[in-house]
């Protein structure tokens, strides 16, 4: 077994605390690749903020489960290369399916894990989060568990439909499971297309598709039932349209891609709601670098050539998020 605090993680309790009564959220970015990796230790090194890098399950297929952990020990040792000290990074599990797939990330040197049961009946939820729970708080790994559901698709999480998080059941959910953080669907949604046209209004000066507000009501009213409590959102990416139109103009489709306000993961952020995550910005991020670099080169073929712009691209909107959205900046 190895343990998160051998590799310098941390878990996500203390700066869950200080997030809350500070106002502001932590970043949660997803990686896959080497680029996304740097990338995210930039941005939060020369913003002094708290992360989290989140690795899903497709994510971890994809790379090696065992390349993602001795990234994330070597993200450690580059933040300390780059000038900062004390780095505050958290390995997460992201939408982790099983109990198993949970054990095996706290012991390959996960800090902090996800297990995702929004889709089962509301008491098997309770009953597998708490078996994850016992495990993760024996070896101190802090647990994230999710009641509502969100819709849209991400690697393998999907939805046709979202279901809002009930208030009611936040206090028993969070007592009788013993979960650190709890994830709620209030009108995120997972992928680029996080709303369709008829979801949406269009802006009659730029024919945009302007989505539909969040249920802050119903965050307000979970604040009020479990005061302190950390929040999660999931499916929390703007879709930046810069990036859906340089991807467009470069050979790509991507059609009404639309994303979720930064003026209201902004508000939010300043509320209970202690953790954003972002996955899509950054695929996007990455693949509109891609796309004009090799559209403008087209004789470049190394692919150092179009990741360094690509990684660049990243680590821009990475510092964005970080210190405009969520106001994670110097609090290191």
């Amino acid at each position: 077994m190895v343990s998160y605090k051998d590799l310098g993680l941390v878990n996500t309790r203390e700066m869950f605390a200080k997030a809350v009564a500070g106002g502001y959220a932590i970043p949660a970015f997803n990686f896959n690749t080497m680029e996304q990796m740097q990338a995210i230790v930039q941005a939060a090194v020369e913003t002094k903020s708290p992360v989290i890098m989140q690795v899903s399950k497709g994510a971890r297929n994809y790379a090696n489960a065992t390349i993602l952990r001795y990234m994330a020990e070597g993200a450690v040792q580059y933040a300390k290369e780059l000038g900062c000290p004390n780095p505050q990074i958290v390995l997460h599990l992201d939408h982790g399916d099983s109990f198993e797939l949970c054990k095996d990330c706290i012991d390959s040197g996960f800090s902090s894990v996800m297990y995702d049961g929004s889709s089962l009946p509301y008491e098997e939820n309770i009953a597998i989060t708490k078996k994850v729970v016992e495990y993760a708080h024996a070896h101190d790994v802090t647990v994230e568990a999710e009641l509502g559901v969100l819709a849209g698709i991400e690697d393998e999480v999907s939805s046709a439909v979202s279901h809002y998080t009930k208030p009611e059941e936040v206090i028993d959910f969070s007592q009788r499971s013993g979960c650190d953080s709890l994830a709620i669907s209030i009108g995120t949604s997972h992928g680029a297309y996080k709303f369709t046209p008829e979801q949406c209004t269009r802006d009659p000066k730029t024919g945009k598709l302007v989505p539909p507000p969040l249920a802050f009501d119903i965050l307000h009213e979970i604040e009020k039932r479990i005061p302190g409590f950390p929040i999660v959102l999931h499916g929390s990416s703007s879709v930046p349209q810069e990036e859906v139109d340089t991807i467009n103009k470069y050979g790509g489709k991507l059609p009404d891609a639309v994303g979720i306000p930064e003026e209201q993961l902004r508000e939010a952020s300043k509320s209970a709601v202690c953790k954003i995550n972002i996955d899509s910005d950054s695929r996007l991020a990455m693949t509109a670098a891609v796309r004009k670099h090799l559209a403008e080169n087209p004789s470049h073929f190394d692919p150092r050539q179009y990741l360094k712009p690509a990684r660049e691209n990243m680590k821009k909107m990475y510092i964005h998020k970080i210190v405009n959205v969520l106001g994670s900046n110097d609090k290191l």
